[in-house]
């Protein structure tokens, strides 16, 4: 048997590689160049911004799962028909979640339960124990859904590592609908490396929420499931034009407790069952059928009136939100539409377009309605599985498609960013990571300090030692350290700290309000000057001349933030140098403009 194995693997290894140029093939790409839009280069250097790491060990945590993430992952999409259903579609998904998650992290002391010590010792491998979950919990789905094709005709597995050759692919029709979480733990290996898996073990708790992730086992991961469930939900609702933020903010199950409400809301009062012609909706011993279009329509009127944003518009989107919440049964190929004959006794007989729930769903025992008298038949092109697939099956070589509207403006929002306009063409937000050693180093929670529970202040000293009496040297250092700690979040909608012009900007009086607020003795010496905390802070700032000054001396520059529905205006100090806050510099912020002379 293994010399049989051998000789497969030699005879498909000797095919010329002229096959590669086939028709129809589709070229692998390198991560570099798949993360190279200015959308994807966008939601890296958000994830970068929730993390409390320097480019470098961003980098070793972070972007290269991500990397060999876009490697495995190529132009193939997220879903057949549902959401991200588009070449690259699982990419964007992919990065989509981790942004959302890490979004939401950022709300939650992780672990619960303990001491403010634990959590701050925690606190990085928490937040890339929820990053992990959610790039991995989804990536089964191209082992087991997906049948991939290579140019020299045999076939790739995703264990096999990146697609080196021309590749073709199509869905499975015999595919399993929930498999893929199954098969997920076949790949995490080839996104995150021994040193990461080291690293992360000697957490207990974080460690054993996310293997129950990555097993499918939410109900036992506690907060980190929560957090997958909510970012998936979100990045799903953003794909099918719903409002990602309602959808994260919405409690575990609610959006399933309110269509299930709804459905035996309607059942009750609206929906005609087993009438001996036309009716809505038929009741056999094991199954609950209901008219396709009839049911999406009153459900999504029932549940608008009663004030639930985020439906979907299209009748395609609510059955597959539906299945997501696992309200349907689905076929045998997973589609949430079954076609199947309804025959009354008297005779009559029609064809529908039918949905298929567990009557369990809808009643309890004693409420159920009787049964059909007639037959509710399912008709055989319902996904009926085939032993082969012809060649037309396989997805073509697409051309250069995107999402329409490719949801920029909604992300930016959900993460806090301020409303703005596209990149200018041309324009791309580069993540500028230092070059790698070939081994990352083997990381310890030393490695990266974690950013303090909010109640932590400066005590004696800062880590810098500088003492903690207020003074301008005092704001500098409180200001580094909690760009460090992401205590202060940089180029976001309500940030304090922006890039811009190629140095930091701060915004005032806002920056100065917030130093005032952790530290109350400012009151107390502004007294004696008779001034406001925040404006004797802002003077003993002034005096340390580490600010541009305008042409005409005057210490205040202005940004504007322009979106495609509104504009405001910002106004504060430009440094003379970024390195004076910032470890490491980051991209400017591509929806700030500089006004007057820099």
């Amino acid at each position: 048997m293994l010399a049989l194995f051998q000789r497969k693997r030699t005879a498909a290894a000797a095919l010329p590689d002229a096959a590669e140029n086939g028709k129809g093939l589709l070229r692998p790409e390198s991560a570099a160049t798949l993360l190279s839009t200015p959308r994807r280069q966008h939601l890296l250097e958000h994830i970068w911004q929730r993390t409390s790491l320097s480019r470098q060990q961003f980098a070793a945590l972070y972007l290269t799962p991500l990397e060999r993430y876009a490697e495995l992952v190529q132009q193939f999409p997220a879903s057949e028909s549902h959401h991200h259903a588009y070449p690259g579609g699982m990419l964007d998904h992919g990065l989509e979640i981790v942004a959302y998650a890490l979004k939401l992290r950022q709300s939650y002391l992780l672990p619960t339960g303990t001491t403010p010590e634990d959590q701050a010792a925690q606190s990085e491998a928490w937040t890339a124990a929820t990053a992990y979950a959610a790039l991995l919990h989804d990536l089964g789905k191209i082992a087991v859904d997906l049948h991939v094709e290579l140019a020299d005709g045999s076939t790739w597995h995703p264990w096999h590592g990146p697609l080196r050759q021309h590749y073709r692919f199509r869905y499975r029709p015999d595919r399993a609908y929930r498999l893929h979480s199954a098969a997920s733990g076949l790949l995490y290996h080839r996104l995150l490396d021994r040193e990461i898996l080291d690293w992360l073990s000697g957490y207990a708790e974080a460690w054993s929420a996310l293997l129950y992730v990555l097993a499918g086992q939410y109900e036992h991961a506690g907060v980190l499931g929560e957090l997958v469930v909510q970012a998936d939900r979100a990045s799903v609702a953003q794909a099918l034009g719903g409002d990602p933020a309602r959808a994260m903010a919405a409690p575990k199950h609610a959006l399933q407790r309110k269509l299930l409400e709804g459905l035996r809301y309607l059942l009750k009062e609206e929906l005609k069952l087993n009438q001996p012609q036309a009716s809505d909706g038929w009741l056999t011993q094991d199954a609950l059928w209901l008219v396709s279009k009839t049911v999406s329509d009153k459900l999504r009127a029932h549940l608008l009136a009663q004030g639930i944003d985020g439906i979907p518009a299209s009748n395609t989107a609510v059955f597959n939100v539906l299945q997501d919440h696992g309200m349907l049964q689905p076929t045998p190929g997973g589609k949430a539409i079954w076609r199947a004959t309804v025959t009354s006794e008297t005779g009559w007989s029609h064809t529908f377009t039918l949905l298929r729930l567990a009557p369990a769903l809808i009643w309890e025992s004693a409420e159920r309605p009787a049964p059909f008298a007639g037959t509710v038949t399912v008709e055989p092109d319902n996904d009926t599985p085939t032993t082969s697939v012809p060649q037309s099956a396989f997805v073509p070589a697409p051309p250069q498609i995107t999402p329409a509207g490719d949801g920029v403006d909604s992300l930016l929002e959900l993460f806090g960013m301020p409303d703005a306009a596209p990149t200018a063409p041309g324009v791309e937000v580069r993540l500028t990571t230092p070059a790698i050693v070939a081994t990352p180093p083997v990381l310890s929670p030393e490695d990266a300090p974690p950013p303090p529970s909010a109640a932590t202040r400066f005590h004696a000293t800062d880590d810098e030692g500088t003492p903690e009496t207020p003074s301008g040297e005092h704001f500098v250092s409180w200001l580094r350290q909690s760009i460090m700690s992401r205590r202060l979040i940089i180029n976001d909608a309500k940030a304090l700290v922006h890039s811009v012009a190629d140095t930091a900007y701060l915004v005032s009086p806002g920056v100065f309000q917030r130093y005032a607020h952790e530290h109350p003795q400012t009151a107390r010496l502004a007294k004696q000057e008779n001034l406001t905390d925040w404006q004797w802070i802002q003077k003993r700032f002034e005096k340390l001349q580490l600010h541009r000054r305008k042409g005409d001396g005057r210490n205040i520059w202005t940004c504007e933030v322009t979106g495609p529905r509104k504009s405001r205006r910002l106004h504060g100090y430009l440094l003379n140098s970024p390195r004076e806050i910032f470890a490491e510099p980051p991209a400017n912020n591509p929806y700030l403009k500089l006004l007057g002379d820099a």
